[in-house]
């Protein structure tokens, strides 16, 4: 039996039990295959599909086709969106209750014309097409009025939460900064006024000379599995340069973030055998876009596993696999 061991993830004080002898080894992991027919390029039902503008709502942006096509990537409203720029940020009392407006921004990316184009299979010139939609997408909503938090996010396959299988992201500008959101920003301050130092700066250098969790890196970003991993082969992919806002990043950089992000995703593609996953781009609030002590990033969580009651009483995940061997297995040949 190997040894259990509970780690903090240094960036939030959160802990993660590890306990490798509750599953598998990593290889053992059964598929998560979020297509597991082969999908056509095109289908007639299928609102984001070319030729099917008549069931979308009105576009709001879109970049030049490649490879033939007319288009490579588009941005509509949501069609049933979660927030709506409707009505503003004022509270009201209801009791002893405190409500608002449903106010906000909710944007679908549509990642590619290609019904059956997942990311891992893109050609890298469609990726940095998409990272671009994002920055741009991200750079306007975060412009707009009361819009304090912009949340980038992708969710691929039924166990992630998709509704639509086409390839498409989504973002989401917010009047509020929940609290999840304000204490991973405080928790990033407490450690600044202690040491004086980014703690996302100080995992990456620490990371990048340990080298035992990194599974890929460019000139720009470090993409790693975290020492505190919360669920199987979540991976980080951290910008090398400190910046607190993913709105600053430079374009050189752009395509960089395009390649990491690619190389990633076909990993967990190739080795997980296409499983089901969620990736979250954190980034700062609005008014901390330049903060010494926020440093943006995407996360990636493949959906292996369950979250079931002690996880759900406690707030503590428990991990079946170690980081260090997930990030050997993404490598192995």
């Amino acid at each position: 039996m190997r040894r259990n061991e509970i780690r903090q993830n240094k960036a939030t004080g959160q802990w993660t039990i590890y306990a490798p002898d509750r599953g598998g080894r990593p290889h053992d992991h059964p598929s998560c295959s979020s297509s597991p027919a082969p999908l056509p390029d095109w289908e007639e039902r299928c609102p984001f599909c070319p030729g099917n503008e008549q069931m979308l709502p009105p576009i709001l942006f879109e970049t030049p086709g490649l490879r033939g096509n007319s288009w490579q990537t588009r941005v509509v409203p949501n069609k049933f969106p979660a927030l709506t720029p409707e009505g503003g940020c004022q509270r009201s009392i209801r009791g002893i209750y405190l409500a608002m407006p449903g106010f906000g921004h909710h944007e679908v990316i549509i990642d590619s014309p290609l019904h059956n184009r997942d990311i891992a299979e893109m050609a890298g010139e469609e990726v940095e097409a998409l990272i671009e939609t994002y920055h741009y997408r991200y750079l306007s909503l975060k412009q707009t009025d009361a819009a304090m938090l912009v949340l980038i996010f992708r969710n691929h396959g039924k166990r992630a939460g998709t509704s639509l299988i086409h390839p498409h992201s989504q973002v989401i500008a917010t009047g509020i900064v929940p609290h999840h959101i304000r204490w991973r920003e405080e928790e990033g301050q407490r450690y600044f006024d202690t040491w004086g130092r980014c703690v996302y700066c100080d995992i990456l250098a620490f990371e990048e000379q340990d080298r035992q969790r990194v599974i890929w890196e460019n000139a720009s970003f470090l993409a790693f599995i975290p020492f505190a991993a919360e669920v199987p082969f979540e991976t980080w992919i951290v910008p090398k340069c400190h910046r607190a806002d993913f709105g600053a990043i430079a374009d050189g950089e752009k395509k960089d973030f395009a390649q990491a992000l690619h190389a990633v995703l076909q990993m967990i593609y190739r080795k997980l055998e296409n499983p089901d996953y969620n990736y979250v781009l954190h980034t700062a609030t609005r008014y901390n876009d330049a903060a010494p002590h926020l440093h943006w990033y995407l996360q990636i969580c493949p959906r292996l596993t369950t979250t079931a009651g002690f996880e759900i009483g406690s707030g503590i995940r428990i991990n079946p696999t170690l980081p260090e061997e997930n990030a050997a297995f993404l490598q192995e040949e």
